[in-house]
């Protein structure tokens, strides 16, 4: 299992880092990103503080555990600029919190976020084909999630990556303990919304895909630093 959307309680999940991992790790998780909730007022702390830590509980616990944030309920207009900062800071996985159908997200969210340098869209809800087509351009990931309430735009999202071709990742978006899964759960999930088992097998590398390029990324990243 791979969830690349978690909160520990540097915004409003139970767990300090340490621990979340750690009972991840337990789960069988193999990989994980940390993405507490942000917006310009504390994107950079959430990053400096989850930073110091993701390194050694990966070594510790045997899960690779990634630093990252989910913008939330930020205006559209601010947030390519606010990813762009994100990511300077260190984030290397950044997720927008989509136009949910339970919350109260401001309208042009969902577009702005595919049309910033960010990996998941998260929770995106009854997105439009537009969005979509211009996410499947960039490379940006729509999120399938595991969360009540916000899985219930499952299926419309599933059946708009399948018509034009966006790509998908499955995230729980973890506050407690209770809300890790079991991969076979996600797999039900998967099928809920009403992929194929191709699709979710798909769905499912795409999380393996980004991680690795985060790892080889961070990694050509250390190896310049310290050349310079």
């Amino acid at each position: 299992m791979i969830d690349l959307h978690t909160h520990s309680l540097f915004s409003d999940g139970e767990l300090i880092p340490s621990e979340l991992a750690r009972r991840a790790a337990v789960a069988g998780y193999r990989a994980m990103a940390i993405t507490d909730h942000a917006d310009h007022s504390n994107f950079d702390f959430i990053l400096s503080r989850v930073s110091q830590v993701c390194g050694k509980i990966s070594e510790a616990y045997g899960i690779l555990v990634l630093p990252g944030i989910e913008i939330t309920h930020v205006p559209p207009r601010y947030i390519p600029a606010l990813a762009k900062e994100a990511r300077k800071a260190g984030a290397r996985i950044i997720v927008v919190h989509g136009e949910t159908l339970v919350e109260p997200v401001m309208e042009g969210t969902n577009l702005a976020a595919v049309q910033s340098d960010i990996d998941i869209l998260a929770h995106p809800g009854l997105i439009d084909e537009d969005s979509v087509k211009i996410a499947a351009k960039a490379g940006i990931f729509l999120e399938i999630s595991t969360r009540k309430g916000h899985s219930l735009g499952n299926g419309h999202v599933a059946a708009l990556s399948r018509r034009h071709g966006a790509p998908l990742v499955l995230d729980t978006d973890t506050h407690a303990p209770g809300d890790l899964v079991s991969l076979e759960f996600a797999r039900r999930v998967a099928r809920g919304a009403g992929l194929t088992e191709a699709e979710a097998a798909r769905m499912f590398r795409n999380s393996e895909e980004i991680v690795r390029k985060k790892t080889s990324s961070g990694t050509a990243a250390r190896r310049t630093r310290k050349r310079g």
